[in-house]
């Protein structure tokens, strides 16, 4: 087995001009899992991520899960970063601190996955917005609210393939998150639609959806595809 310690220190990580202390990057953890990442031999190899003619492939186990999830934050954060770069026309100053503070929150969930993963990590992903008219601020929050619904349901979905109740408590901390942003930004579109009937249940329970559902959406937005052959989908 083999332990990786990532020390907490008060050195500044630095991302797409957002500065993260490492301190209060790595608190994601929590008091129970601290800054400690334990991942076995088996779940590790280097190989796990496979590049294939179509993209790349997340891998098996736990880090194909964790790296499942890399991909898609490296599109949220890239998405919120182009919307500060080029806002949209008539956002308000209450607009732009807010949805300044998503892409922050989106960042630090990037940036907190390629330390986790390491060497395991897949490949930083090329994005593809050329369909979205950053201009425009219905397709601007139309576009937030689908990567929104879509981050939800992809980590409710993926939940019950993760091993290491380790990662299973940091993936429930991070799609509350991913759900509270969801909900401001439905509200933003539509005041009182953050839990509508297109998003959660007779039950009141939020929707789940499959890699093999999730993947093909987030691939419009990729040149770089990402494929999950262990876990049923290949972008052909």
């Amino acid at each position: 087995m083999t332990i990786y310690l990532l020390m907490k220190t008060e050195t500044e990580i630095n991302r797409d001009g957002v500065n993260i202390a490492r301190r209060s990057f790595l608190r994601y953890a929590g008091a129970g899992v601290a800054a400690v990442s334990v991942v076995t031999a088996a779940s590790c190899r280097k190989g796990d991520q496979v590049p294939t003619n179509t993209g790349i492939d997340i891998g098996i186990g736990d880090i194909g899960i964790l790296n499942y999830a890399y991909a898609l934050e490296q599109l949220e954060a890239a998405f919120y970063t182009q919307v500060i770069a080029s806002p949209y026309s008539g956002i308000t100053a209450s607009e732009t601190t807010r949805l300044t503070e998503i892409r922050d929150h989106e960042i630090c969930h990037r940036e907190f996955f390629k330390t986790v993963l390491g060497s395991n990590a897949i490949q930083v992903l090329t994005t593809d917005f050329s369909s979205i008219d950053f201009t425009n601020r219905a397709k601007v929050l139309a576009a937030a609210q689908a990567f929104e619904d879509t981050g939800v349901t992809a980590y409710n979905g993926a939940g019950y393939l993760i091993q290491s109740s380790a990662y299973l408590t940091l993936a429930g901390k991070i799609v509350s998150v991913e759900a509270r942003h969801a909900s401001y930004i439905r509200d933003l579109i539509t005041a009182g639609s953050f839990g509508d009937s297109t998003v959660l249940d007779a039950n009141g329970m939020d929707q789940a959806k499959t890699i093999a559902h999730i993947l093909p959406v987030a691939n419009t937005y990729l040149k770089t595809k990402v494929n999950a052959s262990n876990f049923g989908y290949v972008s052909f």
